[in-house]
């Protein structure tokens, strides 16, 4: 006979957990499969490795330019040295921590965890690989997502790597060709440039960081042209040519252009992982590109069953699949629920500049129809940041013109430079609550800080800036 739950998850990462802790302190009878281990691509391959390796290229950065700050951190100029297996080794040990704490906060919460592969069939039925049976009132699918590849680069993991492979290398190689300019392969483009690789970003789109307002996609383009790192936007990449005895290859890209690097680093997305779900006999879809089909409740077409996170055509966000797997369990238990506003998501991309935002960029807003005022502000001007070394970026905030021309509604913030990904929660707030400028105004800053920049651009909105024009 198969094992009775209120809720079967399907999928341990961001989703599927919250899913499960928020449900069992409700006391609901949860269990959730995991194939692999509990948290998913973002704990085990995902944002807290790659933000470990980021922060390795900030302390590196700052022992480089300790002496500014009157200490002698290098002799003779010469690069600090750099012991990428130690740093490799703190990260897992960060992971690995997580991780025991995330097992221990489920099993305190009476989860059980089945390990393998869930497969849905007709009747909200989940069979586990190893010939398991679970029955669910509920069953949500939260299986995630692998990085995508492209034709011409077969993933080998020594020269040709996803996001998977440069998290788990000992040694960093000499010169890297990153494919893709979005979020996660500027990400690895700061990393890696900082800590001594020489690299070279290929974008077939216009711009870097497609969908970030230009003023911010500007400052970061800046910032890694002055730090070595080459970027090649609105090409094509053709394949590559490894060199014979196994080490390096040739980039083919544009038209007739060549780039000889020794590794090549993919980073053109994730695509949803469903392809094992099964669900044979129910009446969930799936379209073109691998993603649940689901309504703004989460709901697919069949009765009772859910999906979240990177298996729907949602941002791919963590805090997302977080908000989605709450947002389900909530109508388990009845509650009044409200759909999740992807419009005005916190969006952090943590390459060097940092980058954050949340809302419409000034442009998007235009294309929306609204007539807009804008205001942008540059760290230069702020105490905090001078003082840290670190006076690269700006803030941007796009207002609603009101009727009598003056900065009304807050649309949209948009942040780049330091520390920004910790400084956006009141922009954040101010364009979900749908705060005015005047408003926001109110508030008061404390100073000397950075998010004091955000208080200073909103006053200048409303024509009373006391430090900016």
């Amino acid at each position: 006979m198969p094992q009775q739950f209120d809720v079967v998850v399907i999928g341990g990462g961001p989703g599927g957990y919250a899913a499960a802790l928020h449900g069992a302190l409700a006391g609901l009878k949860i269990a959730v499969v995991e194939k692999d281990k509990v948290g998913g691509t973002c704990l085990h391959r995902g944002c807290i490795p790659a933000k470990e390796f980021l922060e390795t290229a900030s302390v590196y950065r700052t022992v480089i330019g300790a002496g500014e700050f009157g200490i002698t951190a290098t002799t003779n100029g010469e690069r600090p040295a750099l012991d990428f297996e130690t740093s490799q080794a703190r990260k897992q040990k960060v992971v690995n921590q997580l991780w025991k704490g995330l097992q221990g906060l489920m099993k305190k919460r009476g989860i059980t965890t089945f390990s393998g592969i869930g497969t849905l069939g007709a009747g909200r039925m989940v069979i586990i690989d190893d010939g398991t049976e679970l029955a669910g009132d509920h069953v949500i699918l939260a299986s995630g997502s692998v990085p995508r590849t492209i034709p011409g680069f077969d993933v080998d993991g020594s020269i040709v790597m996803t996001s998977d492979e440069v998290l788990t290398l000992d040694r960093l190689p000499e010169s890297a060709a990153v494919i893709g300019g979005g979020a996660i392969g500027c990400e690895f483009a700061s990393m890696l440039a900082d800590l001594g690789t020489k690299v070279t970003i290929l974008e077939a789109l216009p711009k870097l960081l497609p969908g970030c307002d230009t003023d911010v996609v500007d400052v970061v383009a800046r910032s890694f042209k002055k730090r070595g790192i080459g970027v090649n936007t609105g090409v094509a990449v053709h394949g590559h040519k490894p060199n014979e005895g196994g080490s390096g290859t040739t980039v083919l890209f544009g038209d007739g252009e060549e780039l000889a690097v020794e590794a090549v680093v993919i980073s053109v997305g994730r695509r949803p992982l469903s392809s094992n779900l099964g669900l044979e006999g129910t009446a969930v879809e799936v379209d073109e590109r691998g993603f649940v089909k689901v309504d703004e409740y989460m709901r697919t077409g069949e009765p009772g069953v859910f999906a979240v996170g990177d298996l729907v055509a949602t941002p791919a966000l963590a805090h997302v699949g977080f908000a989605e797997g709450v947002l389900v369990i909530d109508q388990i238990l009845g509650d009044d629920v409200v759909p999740v506003d992807y419009a005005k998501v916190p969006w952090c991309i943590y390459c060097h500049p940092e980058v954050a935002f949340a809302g419409y960029s000034e442009q998007a807003a235009r294309d929306a129809g609204f007539e807009v005022v804008t205001k942008k502000d540059p760290y230069g001007g702020n105490g905090r940041a001078l003082i840290i070394g670190d006076a690269e970026g700006l803030v941007k905030v796009i207002a609603e013109k009101g009727p009598d021309g003056r900065a009304g509604r807050i649309l949209g913030v948009h942040m780049v430079g330091p520390w920004v990904t910790e400084q956006l929660g009141q922009g954040y707030l101010s364009v979900n609550w749908e705060a005015t400028v005047a408003d926001v105004a109110h508030f008061i800053q404390p100073h000397p800080t950075l998010s004091e920049t955000f208080g200073e651009t909103v006053l200048a909105l409303t024509g009373r800036g006391l430090h900016v024009g």
